[in-house]
């Protein structure tokens, strides 16, 4: 951890804490005694109204008239905010998001960190290799730098871009670039993982104004359509969770009613074969047909 790191996350340990002993920051933060000392010193020739208490159960302390109202973050309030960057670390899989967690961890009770809650995401192999992607795009992003790359978009078609980026989305399973494709003279939604070839520009650029509220604006969904499909019980949970429960109903003793809107395309296709033999449409008819066309399709591959 860099000096300035750990100067940082000294403050913010004893703005939480009373008093803190010299070993536990040594311990804390991988150095000796000795740094602490040295960063001690630094902090209060940077005007932060450190003290020190010697003793059996001296340390270092903050006076209190510097510290923020305890009551804008309790306790719950932290725990809640290292649920949510425990979680975050494992799409992001970043060292900038691991020493946030630390620097919050610090704030907390050691009694405390056991969470009620845990969140888990699967740990798929390919997000390790897009990580140099994210942090480039991050980067070029926060500098205000162009970015030039290959995408490959789902037909395999590539062409080169040359983007204002604004934003990254996680979404699902998956990262996005959003920004202003200077080819295209519009906004644009990217794929990291379409992405090939990244180049960051020394150009840099000057926002445009609205551009983020547009693309929040912006409506990225297809066109949805209306089904109705009978499903086992066994796959009830999937519908709950998307799309509530108010969109399943009682229609025999073998299936259960779903209405929900999907796109007609191969996205709404590939969600619905997912399910298998667990799931039929029965309408509307234009639906049914489509979709059989889909699946006859993925049979031909095998025959």
């Amino acid at each position: 951890m860099e000096k300035v790191e750990r100067l940082i996350s000294i403050i913010m340990i004893l703005l939480k804490k009373d008093v803190v002993p010299a070993n536990e920051f040594a311990q804390l933060f991988n150095v000796s005694k000795r740094t602490i000392l040295r960063d001690m010193e630094t902090l209060g020739l940077s005007n932060i109204p450190i003290y020190s208490i010697y003793g059996v159960n001296g340390g270092y302390g903050i006076m209190d008239e510097y510290k923020i109202d305890k009551r804008l973050l309790s306790s719950s309030d932290l725990e809640n905010i290292l649920t949510a960057l425990n979680g975050l670390e494992q799409i992001l899989i970043s060292e900038e998001v691991d020493v946030t967690i630390k620097k919050i961890e610090g704030m907390v009770s050691p009694l405390s960190l056991k969470s009620s809650i845990q969140l888990s995401f699967y740990d798929w192999e390919g997000r390790s290799e897009i990580l140099q992607t994210l942090k480039t795009v991050q980067e070029s992003i926060l500098m205000r730098r162009l970015v030039s790359f290959d995408y490959i978009d789902k037909n395999g078609t590539t062409s080169n871009r040359i983007v204002e980026p604004y934003q990254l989305h996680f979404s699902e399973m998956s990262w996005y670039l959003k920004g202003f494709c200077l080819q295209r003279k519009g906004n644009r939604t990217f794929k990291l993982s379409r992405i090939d070839n990244l180049i960051v520009d020394e150009k840099t650029f000057n926002p445009r104004e609205f551009l983020l509220e547009q693309e929040r604006e912006a409506n990225y969904q297809p066109q949805l359509v209306a089904i109705n499909a009978l499903i086992s019980p066994s796959i009830k949970d999937h519908f709950i969770e998307r799309y509530g429960r108010k969109s399943i109903e009682h229609y025999s003793s073998e299936y259960l009613l779903a209405t929900i809107h999907v796109p007609q395309n191969s996205l709404g296709f590939q969600f619905l074969a997912s399910f298998g033999t667990n799931l039929k449409i029965i309408k509307p008819k234009t639906y049914v047909e489509d979709f059989r066309n889909y699946l006859n399709k993925m049979v031909e591959k095998y025959s």
